[in-house]
């Protein structure tokens, strides 16, 4: 059925795509979220299942959504996801997210259309139809669900020690490159993905490293060219496209990177 949707513009409120969505998600027993990329006539260019899980609680985060829009050159979204309960309205935690996502989409040109929640009869437009409204999200996680109910006096020997651990790890992490100013987050975050995607012999161009929910994508730009300022990355040109430039950490800075994380994870 995807087939007959491909090369035609999709309306969110069109029959075809309604018994699309509830025939392929409205009776999955887990949450599951799913993204249709759209170029700038609403034709859809792909339809991918981004994330799903067993448990009551889904985590978005809205880098990995927006980093395949730009991949795929897509000016809009719609976002699907199924509630197994039965119940399509929206949660709180629902209407923030696609707050959220809605304002990363405008600071990189690609519009959310559309937020649909889908179970098994009913499909639920949170954009199209329904007033945004509930609190602020957090800057770079959100969830599709509520959250589990306490659990009653935990043990917090285990949280205190990985807490020191944590702190300990991040002084070292200061020290790694010897830049210790340019090492907030924002540059971690970075760091941390370029070398993944060096680990898996790929390669990542500057605009698709510099999405990133905690700082504006000019900030990462410029954060980006500091960064190769410094020695820690460079920047190669793309072999296949011209206009493209390919960003790889230097190889003194993959290998103590390496070594950092030999030792152990954050």
């Amino acid at each position: 059925m995807a087939g007959d949707l491909r090369g035609i513009a999709i309306d969110p409120f069109s029959p075809e795509l309604r018994r699309y969505l509830i025939a392929s998600m409205g009776s999955l027993a887990d949450e599951t979220l799913r993204i249709l990329f759209l170029d700038s006539a609403r034709r859809l260019i792909a339809d991918e299942r981004l994330q799903n899980g067993t448990l009551s609680q889904l985590a978005i985060f809205p880098r990995t959504i927006f980093r395949r829009a730009l991949e795929h050159n897509a000016a809009g979204l719609i976002l699907v996801h199924n509630h197994p309960s039965g119940d399509p309205s929206p949660s709180e935690e629902d209407i923030s997210a696609t707050r959220r996502l809605e304002a990363i989409g405008r600071s990189l040109d690609v519009e959310i259309v559309d937020h649909i929640i889908v179970t098994a009869a009913y499909t639920h437009h949170i954009l199209s139809r329904d007033a945004i409204a509930g609190k602020a999200p957090s800057p770079s996680l959100f969830t599709f669900r509520s959250p589990p109910p306490p659990r009653s006096a935990p043990d917090t020997s285990v949280a205190l020690a990985n807490a020191e651990t944590l702190v300990h790890r991040r002084l070292l992490r200061q020290q790694l490159i010897g830049s210790s100013e340019l090492f907030g987050d924002p540059a971690w975050e970075m760091l941390v993905d370029l070398f993944i995607h060096e680990c898996k012999g790929k390669d990542l161009s500057i605009s698709s490293l510099c999405v990133t929910p905690t700082i504006p994508m000019s900030s990462a730009l410029r954060l980006a060219q500091k960064l190769c300022d410094a020695g820690i990355l460079r920047r190669v040109a793309d072999p296949f496209d011209g206009r493209r430039s390919i960003i790889k950490l230097e190889p003194e800075v993959f290998h103590r990177l390496r070594a950092y994380f030999e030792g152990g994870s954050e």
